[in-house]
């Protein structure tokens, strides 16, 4: 019995490690050529398995690309739980302020997805949209327990309050400063927690 259990972990952690060649080969593969489509065959190459091993650990080229997007929730913490910050002004800016270091780390790999989304909806749109469906999801919850602790700026809604967030939040407002504007990660956190600051929260 031992021995079955042995050999199960050992299976299990060889597969472990061929999934995270695999995905370490489409984050490297985004990074280097973030305009050229990405192939299972190239994927399977650089990850040094077979093309039909990529389908067997991810379904579908689709099914890559949604794996791809988990694991860049689970490298931000996005996947855990709030941290139980009691105070709401306080949880919503540290998550803004938190965002920020995956957004930096990760931009190449970013700005690839959301190109390549509008280019290729049937394999790469589905984890943009669940990617966004989750920020939205996360936002709202944000925008009710500042509504909750009456912190809201006069005549703010919740639901307006999602909205105004949402725009000043995301990669695309983190990408314009950072890129566009070439400023440096940091200083494009304070200046998107200084944004939702001043649009959603009473001023002290």
């Amino acid at each position: 019995m031992a021995t079955r259990k042995y050999d199960q972990r050992l299976r299990a952690d060889a597969a472990e490690q061929t999934r995270r060649r695999i995905l370490d080969a489409v984050y490297q593969r985004l990074r280097e050529e973030p305009a050229e489509p990405v192939s299972v065959e190239r994927i399977a190459a650089m990850a040094q398995v077979s093309r039909s091993t990529v389908y067997l650990v991810f379904g579908s080229r689709a099914g890559l690309f949604d794996a791809l997007g988990d694991d860049l929730r689970r490298r931000g913490g996005f996947d855990r739980p709030a941290d139980g910050e009691a105070d709401a002004r306080r949880g919503l800016l540290h998550s803004i302020r938190a965002s920020v270091p995956l957004f930096a780390e990760h931009r190449p790999v970013l700005r690839a997805l959301y190109s390549m989304a509008a280019l290729d909806p049937q394999a790469v749109g589905g984890v943009v949209e669940r990617m966004g469906s989750d920020r939205a999801a996360g936002l709202a919850w944000h925008a009710e327990r500042l509504a909750k602790q009456d912190v809201l700026a006069p005549g703010i809604t919740a639901a307006e309050a999602t909205h105004l967030l949402w725009a000043v939040t995301g990669f695309e407002f983190f990408d314009q400063l950072y890129t566009g504007r070439g400023l440096p990660a940091d200083e494009v956190a304070d200046l998107m927690v200084t944004a939702a600051e001043r649009l959603v929260l009473q001023r002290y």
